[in-house]
């Protein structure tokens, strides 16, 4: 007998979910300066930051400006926490230029110039070589758990701990990683493809697909033809034109692999005594579980937005939202990827200098085990530096 009932996944629908508070970046800083005000510990800050959920993005010029607010680790590690999540949000209207959007002509000349560019230039790029730092934040770490008895299922271990529940509600941070990676034309080569740590039974998971280049998205959107203007947004002091796409099912090559899920095998019978008044049931028998990993792969549609330096058509940054279908033990994979020029060798390249991958996953993948945590949620930030000529 494999897995348990459906049954069981109606338990895990009617558990309460935590709901965040959503605030505009004015608003967060406004409460941060009456914390402030207020003399609260670091603690007691990072509690009302856990609390939040930005509705904008948090940009890097806003997030310095909250230096003088926080108080501690604590507080600034929810403060990078919000800054992660928020990535792929407008940033605050205030701080969009005002610039009219231009006639439909220039828009089409900036995207071919756009199109140039990741043609002849991005998808030409030699290889290179470079140190990629990623900071981990997640939230509900625990795994489940290799094999049960006859009273324990093979469930997530915070789900029976009432004293874990709380710390497992809320991302924080889990570790961070230095390791050396490769650029082919341009396309990062994913250095986990040979990783020999247990993925999914550590209570992690490891995102093993190649992210898309500005070459790929470029072509497909264009073959789409579903590519239209957005806005004008400022990147690095100078305003880039913001174009937005979607890419069907017909036309991607985006490619998610995701390690790993529980599969739950269930062996042995399990029988119950009469019902006694004083005690209750009781359960005797041979009842065992016992569970393996396995992957998620899929090939799936996307949305997204290109950020085009409207002189000279580079693409100073991508947000890729990936769309799964409801039955998917993955449900969100949106990446953001910023680019800006780099001096390697004798030239200076245009290449990724940092990254933020937000996901949601069913810890439990579709083993019908239940509990009160169905989700987890884990943001990579990463850092790309010492770039160098490859082979």
């Amino acid at each position: 007998m494999k897995r348990l009932g459906c049954f069981l996944v109606v338990l895990m629908a009617v558990t309460p979910a935590w709901a965040a508070r959503k605030v505009t970046v004015a608003q967060l800083e406004d409460l941060l300066h009456s914390l402030k005000q207020a003399n609260k510990t670091d603690a007691d800050v990072a509690f009302e930051l856990k609390q939040i959920e930005l509705t904008e993005e948090l940009t890097r010029n806003r997030m310095n400006g909250l230096v003088g607010f926080v108080s501690g680790p604590l507080s600034t590690e929810q403060i990078y926490i919000l800054e992660a999540r928020s990535a792929i949000l407008i940033p605050p209207v205030d701080d969009l230029p005002s610039t009219p959007a231009p006639d439909a002509a220039t828009q089409k000349a900036i995207l071919d110039k756009a199109i140039g560019y990741a043609e002849k230039t991005y998808a030409q790029l030699p290889p290179l070589t470079a140190t990629k730092t990623t900071v981990r934040f997640q939230d509900n770490l625990k795994a489940a758990a290799s094999s049960s008895g006859m009273h324990s299922g093979a469930t997530e271990s915070s789900q029976t701990d009432p004293n874990l529940v709380t710390a497992n509600l809320f991302v924080r941070y889990i570790n961070s990683a230095e390791t050396p990676v490769t650029l082919l034309n341009g396309a990062e080569q994913n250095p986990l493809a040979r990783d020999k740590t247990q993925w999914g039974a550590n209570g992690q998971i490891a995102l093993l697909g190649q992210a898309l280049t500005v070459s790929t998205v470029l072509h497909e959107a264009a073959a789409a033809g579903k590519i239209t203007w957005l806005r004008w947004e400022d990147i690095n002091g100078k305003p880039a034109a913001v174009f937005q796409f979607s890419v069907d099912k017909k036309n991607t090559r985006y490619a998610v692999n995701y390690c790993c899920f529980p599969d739950v095998d269930q062996a042995g019978v399990l029988r119950y005594s009469p019902l006694s008044p004083a005690s209750g049931p009781t359960a005797h028998g041979n009842f065992q579980t016992a569970t393996s990993w396995k992957g998620f792969k899929a090939t799936v549609p996307y949305h997204g937005e290109i950020f085009v330096d409207s002189d000279t058509g580079i693409v100073v940054r991508m947000i890729t939202q990936a769309d799964f279908k409801s039955s998917d033990v993955v449900h969100q994979e949106d990446q953001r990827f910023d680019y800006a020029p780099v001096t390697v060798g004798a030239s200076e390249l245009v290449v990724p200098v940092r990254s933020v991958v937000l996901t949601e996953v069913v810890p439990n993948g579709d083993s019908g085990l239940a509990g009160p945590v169905s989700m987890r949620h884990t943001f990579f930030t990463s850092e790309y530096k010492n770039y160098q000529l490859g082979n």
